[in-house]
């Protein structure tokens, strides 16, 4: 006993202790924000994962969205067991070029899950990066989190160094940040896809950017690039589309999240400020 408690104090918080994990086995939330809790991957994700019938509760197999479970329900995915996390990792990895951000790959090429050693859990990306690109990747467990970040609601201000041959005219530059056309290729679920994957695209134009030079050299040009939204391979799109080829990219932020002297492959836990920062922006699930 806590020789600075009573012992009714103590009684008392005996029963809340005992009353607590009860009430939450009751507390009903919808199946694809339970996935995420457990950290098995983010909820647009685990909305794939009901809808292509890679989900049980309770024994039965459950394809269409809405339903809810609690802690009470068996929940599995792909027939493994899953429950909720405990622990919430909050990651902001320095991605190189050459890794995948998908947590299985069809191709064997190496992914970002390989470099967080030294982490027991179960992370996923927030948002992804292409092969070729490098840069600023956050990984997590928390659904809520990874969701206020990845909805497009938020528009969370993501920052690129572009290098891109040539030198863009004044009029190219304003075009960028006004808004260009893209190709744009879907799915099913409406997640982007490269060319080779489905034809026809349709054409998107590209939502205001900040776009300024950052540097000239050797007949190229260093852009420093500035979105809200993430449509796949987007800034190589909007260069390629004004003339521009991308020769060398890396994102150097995500919102308030700055990539800073990170090496290469190497990862660091954000910090408190960082995360209440982060976790101000609105939670457009609730």
């Amino acid at each position: 006993m806590d020789a600075n408690k009573t012992p009714q104090e103590v009684e008392s918080k005996t029963a809340n202790e005992n009353t607590q994990p009860r009430a939450q086995e009751r507390e009903q939330i919808r199946l694809q924000k339970y996935i995420a809790d457990c950290g098995v991957t983010s909820r647009r994700k685990a909305e794939q994962l009901i809808l292509n019938g890679s989900v049980t509760v309770n024994g039965q197999v459950v394809n269409t969205l809405g339903a809810k479970v609690s802690g009470a329900d068996e929940v599995t995915v792909d027939g493994k067991i899953i429950s909720p996390t405990e622990k919430k990792y909050y990651i902001a990895l320095n991605k190189p070029k050459g890794y995948v951000t998908t947590v299985k790959d069809q191709f064997g090429r190496p992914g970002v899950l390989d470099l967080l050693t030294g982490i027991n859990a179960r992370l996923y990306p927030i948002g992804r990066l292409d092969y070729d690109t490098s840069g600023l990747l956050l990984l997590t467990n928390d659904g809520d989190f990874a969701n206020r970040l990845m909805h497009p609601k938020n528009a969370i201000q993501k920052a690129y160094a572009a290098l891109v041959e040539g030198s863009p005219s004044d009029e190219t530059l304003q075009k960028l940040r006004e808004g260009i056309d893209i190709p744009l290729y879907k799915n099913q679920y409406g997640d982007t896809l490269n060319s080779e994957q489905q034809p026809p695209p349709r054409i998107y134009t590209t939502s205001p950017a900040q776009v300024e030079v950052a540097k000239k050299n050797h007949g190229n040009t260093l852009l420093r690039i500035t979105i809200g939204e993430g449509k796949n391979k987007q800034i190589r799109k909007m260069c390629e589309s004004s003339g521009h080829k991308v020769l060398r990219l890396k994102r150097v932020a995500i919102g308030d999240i700055l990539l800073g002297n990170l090496k290469s492959g190497e990862y660091r836990h954000l910090t408190p400020e960082e995360i209440t920062l982060m976790c101000e922006k609105p939670n457009p699930s609730l």
